[in-house]
């Protein structure tokens, strides 16, 4: 076996342990929690929006899951292995789950939920799970992928979000994006779906068959949707939240909110996602085909002001789409595009670009992301530096569906400002943003720029199928090396995410990609007193 390979495995395999309770733990309580904006759909098979992704943790299970050193746990899947060549992965399931409607849960969903769902729709594993030849289930409790090449990149994101795994028994011989069982969801998670009132909450109560046993502690979880960033925060101190995850008040607020005794801002659990904020560019548009208008982009913003300015010092700006902790795969020697307006207006002088009798160059829209004030102050910094060197910005706002298909399917867009996750593999989380066959497709999250070149295309293969991972780490470096001089999307941040949390709340992170991931290991510590607001005012 490959030297590489043996060790991640080896790394993996020492994993295989069950984590003793320490036996504190105090069972009961409703945790009332924040998702905003309000999910388009329950399941992250079929959507990977971050509201999504919280959520379906709770009801969905996924093969492995990841502890705090991102070292491998079975979930669904109690053992694991892979064959000398590295191109044959099997799975030896849990027995004994079953699905919140009592049908047995087996490889059968398995099987089918990888050629039905992750091959074909999910915008991440389209790319992990191509070279994929054919999957055998010789019983309920085994299963057997063979690959026509390794595929280093697939033990990166078999969590719950990664590689959900959904009901065949639901789904087979329906329009799989159309079942009613998106908005209802049944899984074998530790939480069951109970009740989804549109524009105010979702509920779950707890799996009282849950596989692993004396979990999850909390009797049921709320999920409040609250639009108003003010509102969130009120409601956190009052307690009447005691969890929100993805930076969920102003982060003006964030310093303040962490100093009253009867809260917690936590920044762990978000490792997993390496998420990062960029400046989609439609290649497609007329104007943005050149390259010199695209560089002229980035040389327009100042990503350090960017970061000081709307978001408070919670990022680091960004020279790549591989952040810049994922130290094995990240590259600073790319193209850099640091702040210089004279250069960018050079740039758009020679593109043909000249100001009009108004001073303006080009008319153009941007479409930010729905997820909060973040993103729209965002659009609005960029609006005025873009201004600055003769682009005028029309800022749209839009809900969650209608941004997501006018970027990822109508492409009736100019510039969009998003942020993705990139996770613990470049192949997971990063290519998706520009591999050509995912263009226009309506797929959420995938390659929203248009983007189509031959030799990105060529090293993004070739780093799925190499089964030497020195050699995908250069061409990662190389990838990135490309796409910085391409420029269809500008990277503008590392963002740092943080979640805040009543203090009497325990053990609500267990995991890297605990933003990600289920509560079933939290629990309200009784003993812990919390301070009324008004006694810390």
């Amino acid at each position: 076996m490959n030297k590489t390979v043996f060790n991640f495995l080896a790394g993996a395999a020492l994993s295989i342990t069950v984590f003793a309770s320490a036996g504190a733990q105090t069972r009961g309580g409703t945790l009332t929690t924040i998702i905003q904006p309000e999910p388009v759909i329950l399941s992250s098979a079929l959507n990977t929006a971050a509201p999504t992704g919280f959520f379906s943790a709770n009801v969905f299970d996924g093969l492995l899951e990841y502890d705090n050193n991102f070292k491998l746990r079975p979930a669904l899947a109690q053992s694991w292995n892979i064959s000398k060549d590295s191109k044959t992965l099997t799975f030896h399931l849990r027995h004994g789950v079953k699905w919140h409607d009592g049908q047995p849960f087996t490889s059968a969903d398995v099987k089918w939920t990888l050629e039905n769902v992750w091959k074909k729709i999910h915008p991440r594993n389209q790319i992990i799970f191509a070279t994929v030849t054919s999957v055998d289930t010789p019983d309920d409790y085994t299963v057997i992928i063979h690959f026509s090449q390794p595929s280093l990149a697939v033990l990166s994101s078999l969590n719950s979000n990664g590689a959900q795994v959904l009901p065949k028994h639901l789904y087979e011989g329906t329009d799989i994006l159309n079942n009613p069982y998106n908005n209802k969801p049944v899984g074998t998670g530790p939480f069951v779906f109970k009740e989804w009132s549109k524009g105010n909450y979702i509920t779950l109560e707890r799996n009282p068959n849950y596989w692993d046993k004396g979990k999850p502690y909390l009797d049921k979880i709320v999920f409040k949707v609250i639009p108003d960033a003010g509102a969130r925060a009120a409601a956190l101190e009052t307690g009447e939240v005691q969890y929100a995850p993805f930076s969920p008040v102003p982060l003006k607020d964030a310093d303040r909110l962490s100093k009253l005794s009867s809260l917690k801002l936590e920044t762990r659990g978000y490792e997993w996602l390496s998420p990062w904020l960029f400046l989609d560019i439609n290649v497609d548009r007329p104007y943005f085909k050149d390259a010199r208008v695209r560089q002229a982009l980035a040389y327009a913003i100042d990503r350090n002001a960017l970061n000081k300015v709307v978001w408070y010092g919670f990022g680091k700006p960004a020279v790549s789409p591989v952040v810049s902790t994922l130290k094995q795969f990240h590259t600073d020697d790319v193209p850099k595009y640091d702040f210089d307006p004279k250069k960018a207006e050079a740039l758009l002088d020679a593109a043909g670009l000249k100001r009009d009798a108004d001073g303006v160059r080009l008319h153009i829209s941007l479409d930010f992301l729905p997820y909060g004030d973040d993103y729209k102050r965002s659009g609005e910094y960029i609006k005025q530096a873009l201004k600055r060197v003769g682009i005028d910005v029309n800022l749209r706002a839009q809900d969650t569906p209608t941004y997501t298909r006018r970027v990822y399917g109508d492409r009736d867009y100019d510039l969009s400002v998003v942020w993705f996750a990139g996770f613990a593999d470049p192949l997971v989380g990063v290519t998706r943003a520009y591999w050509s066959d995912s263009v226009g497709k309506n797929i959420p999250w995938s390659n929203g720029s248009g983007y189509r070149n031959s030799e990105a295309d060529k090293l993004i293969e070739q780093a799925t199928s190499s089964p030497d991972q020195n050699e995908r780490i250069a061409l990662f470096k190389k990838f990135q090396q490309r796409v910085e001089t391409d420029l269809p999307s500008i990277p503008l941040l590392e963002l740092h995410f943080f979640t805040v949390h009543s203090v009497n709340l325990k053990d609500a992170v267990s995991g890297v990609d605990q933003a990600y991931g289920s509560l079933k290991n939290a629990w309200f510590d009784s003993a812990t007193k919390v301070a009324s607001t008004a006694a810390q005012k």
